[in-house]
């Protein structure tokens, strides 16, 4: 088996998320950049109608909007300025309304969602960098799924997965993601953290980090106390970093919550493992809201996000910030090329 490194520029699928939200709008502002359109072949999965009514917001000529057939799309020419799309059909612009989750936009979402993963699956494409989509809508439209990261996992049988978010400032993967707070303590597990801190590894090696250091989180107040205020990092957070240690992971901790993003943001640690979804999630959105890309680690293939939601106070008005969607493609054309070269041929 023999590695090769190859030059060709990724094709990457984006998902409109919600029609009903600012994905639409969003999407187009980021293609809209050159040097984007440059790093990859972009073909975004919606409607090809809601694409058209959203441009006008985007400031993009709908005539550069391409149709392209799913049978042609290893053969198709990717023009930079052109905007090119796999139109399911699934939903017209009447059957809902912007700024409203509805059972219909949830199940057009999880529709394009769909077809992204087949296309991956396939290799017909590279990576899946996805827009925001309500949870409500979707759960409403018969998908029982607590999150986009939940879906790709089920969907491609990964049991090892995680979701880690980076930015300039913090680099943040959690032990427990959509979990209600009550039962957060039931759901971490040394394995857990020990899968987390392996795939955080990995992936701070795979940006050329040199000498990464991780940082793990408590989950009491004070890390604990040493047992005072609770014992789970005894118990569990503990062993599982004495664990990666012996297998020659730098980690550190368990800190307490309240000091460890601090001393990330000075730069004294690469990454913090977190215990649930808003203990790392309210720092990290404190510092990079604009910024910030949500990757799913663990994935046969790259699948990125921004890191916000549908906004739909704002859909439809023009004024959406495209920022963390930017980020988002740029580190799905980044990873995909790095999984393109340490592809194996027989």
């Amino acid at each position: 088996m023999n590695k090769t490194k190859s030059t060709k520029k990724p094709t990457i699928a984006i998902t409109l998320g919600d029609p009903s939200g600012i994905g639409p709008e969003i999407i187009l502002k980021a293609l809209k950049i050159t040097l984007i359109q440059k790093m990859a072949n972009f073909l975004i999965i919606r409607e090809k109608k809601i694409i058209k009514k959203a441009a006008p917001a985007a400031g993009v000529d709908w005539h550069r909007i391409i149709s392209i057939d799913e049978k042609r799309l290893s053969t198709t020419r990717f023009k930079v300025g052109n905007f090119y799309l796999l139109d399911l059909k699934n939903i017209r612009p009447t059957n809902f309304q912007i700024g409203q989750s509805s059972v219909l936009s949830g199940r057009a979402a999880m529709e394009y969602l769909e077809k992204a993963a087949s296309l991956a699956q396939s290799k017909k494409i590279q990576a899946v960098v996805t827009g925001p989509i309500s949870k409500e809508a979707i759960n409403a439209a018969g998908y029982k799924y607590p999150g986009q990261t939940e879906f790709f996992a089920a969907k491609t049988c990964t049991k090892n997965y995680a979701m880690l978010f980076d930015s300039p400032s913090l680099k943040i993967i959690l032990v427990t993601i959509h979990t209600p707070l009550r039962t957060v303590p039931k759901k971490i597990s040394s394995p857990k953290i020990l899968n987390c801190l392996r795939l955080g590894y990995n992936f701070l090696k795979k940006l050329k980090i040199k000498k990464p250091k991780i940082a793990v989180a408590g989950l009491n107040p004070h890390a604990g106390e040493h047992g005072l205020l609770g014992s789970e990092e005894k118990q569990i957070i503990e062993p599982a970093i004495q664990k990666a240690r012996k297998a020659g992971l730098p980690v550190v901790g368990p800190f307490p919550a309240d000091v460890i993003f601090k001393k990330a943001l000075e730069k004294k640690f690469d990454l913090v493992v977190a215990m649930y979804h808003d203990q790392g999630l309210i720092p990290l959105k404190m510092v990079a809201f604009d910024q910030a890309v949500n990757i799913t680690l663990g994935l046969p293939f790259v699948r990125t996000s921004p890191d916000h939601g549908t906004a739909f106070d704002i859909a439809g008005k023009g004024i959406a910030n495209p920022g963390s969607l930017i980020a988002a493609l740029q580190l799905a054309a980044k990873l995909s090329k790095h999984h393109q070269q340490h592809q194996t041929l027989p």
